[in-house]
């Protein structure tokens, strides 16, 4: 491959794994934020440890997510010089946002909140889950901001052969933002629900004594799954109002992706809506569902790097539509072994990051809320009470 197919490339494997790190991160931190709601005003000790036990997924996930991050923001100067020169002026200001939300306001609301059990006051503490996910959200907003902004240059005038920012209210109602955000939240709750659901199943399926405790696990997941497929097809659908047009029919390949996002979703969804959650809630027989929740933990991955892909191949051979070039975006002076090189680093470094992420979840979930390093009091782990009929 030449030089500007193995940047491509590069881009594509970071990005993706990248964002298997934050799409389960935008769904398990509203769900942990539910479960700790619920202990706090009911003194429940199964949403206690319920909290302790998802909420240390969710931080396993959280902490070497954020290291890909770096890897991400790293290669804008490494591989696309020529995007910050030409649009930096734009394109920077919501990456600049998102680094500060990111990485001071939501890793502090963490740690407070990682560290706060026993210490802080119960609302106080409960605040700080709320604070971590709406910063969460917030960074993922800043985010969609920013390739809104390549998808849709909205807001911005060419001056001096540079792209500047002439109307900011025009850049976050960006006709490529409105429905995309949405739709991305709607991936995530499908996501980390989905998690919660296939984990459950599993351990159910084990026949554990902790049935309650999964059981009750189960039951959100599924119900907060089902609403965040609903999520997002409905604003999946409604983002074909801001394609812009030919998008899919330059030939780049772009609509495979998406129809098979689309295909897949389509069956996940009807079969969360129509057959799983209603069998979950009201047939008192459901055990026979656990293996199809397992397997269906993995799609919802599947479908957001397919969404990404989408979103990101059908854009091509434009870095920023119809103003520059992947081609021109390209860093001056690259050579294949360079990018080869960084290649092959960042992806032996992120791939690493991914298989330790998914074997410390596997390995808390297959020891169950027993011995919970998070909120466990200063004597020692403690056991998650409440676990069984």
């Amino acid at each position: 491959m030449d030089v500007l197919e193995l940047a491509r490339t590069q881009f594509a494997v970071t990005g993706s794994l990248h964002f298997l790190f934050v799409v389960l991160t935008l769904g398990l931190a509203p769900i942990v934020a539910l479960m700790h709601t619920r202990h706090v005003i009911s003194g429940s000790a199964l949403h206690g440890g319920m909290t302790r036990f998802w909420g240390q997924v969710y931080v396993i996930n959280y902490a070497l997510g954020i290291v890909t991050g770096l890897v991400m923001e790293f290669q804008f100067g490494l591989s696309w010089s020529g995007l910050s020169d030409y649009a930096g002026d734009v394109f920077g200001a919501p990456l600049a946002m998102e680094t500060l939300v990111a990485f001071f306001l939501e890793s502090t609301f963490l740690g407070l909140w990682i560290f706060g059990w026993g210490r802080l006051p119960k609302w106080l503490h409960l605040a700080c889950i709320w604070l971590v996910t709406l910063t969460a959200y917030a960074s993922a907003f800043f985010i969609m901001v920013a390739n809104s902004f390549l998808q849709n240059p909205a807001g911005s005038v060419v001056r001096n052969g540079r792209l500047e920012l002439v109307d900011f209210g025009a850049l976050l109602t960006n006709k490529a933002l409105v429905f995309s955000f949405p739709h991305v939240i709607g991936a995530g709750l499908l996501t980390g629900a989905a998690l919660l659901a296939g984990a459950s199943a599993y351990r159910l399926r084990r026949r554990t004594e902790d049935t309650l405790f999964f059981g009750k696990s189960l039951r959100t997941g599924v119900g907060v799954a089902a609403l965040g497929a609903f999520l997002a097809m409905g604003f999946g659908y409604a983002q074909f109002g801001g394609i812009q047009e030919g998008k899919f029919d330059d030939g780049s390949g772009g609509a495979v992706p998406l129809g098979l996002m689309i295909e897949i979703g389509q069956l996940l969804a009807f079969v969360l809506l129509f057959l799983i959650l209603p069998i979950i809630y009201w047939l008192p027989r459901w055990r026979w569902t656990h293996p199809v929740l397992m397997i269906m933990t993995p799609l919802p991955f599947v479908l957001a790097i397919l969404g990404w892909m989408a979103r990101e191949i059908g854009r091509q051979p434009w870095m920023v539509w119809h103003k520059l070039t992947v081609a021109d975006a390209l860093t001056p002076g690259l050579t294949s072994g360079m990018v080869t090189a960084s290649l092959i680093g960042f992806a032996a470094v992120l791939g690493l990051l991914a298989v330790v992420d998914y074997v410390l979840i596997a390995r808390v979930i297959r020891r169950g809320p027993y011995g919970l390093d998070l909120g466990a009091s200063p004597a020692g782990a403690e056991p998650a009470p409440a676990l069984s009929h």
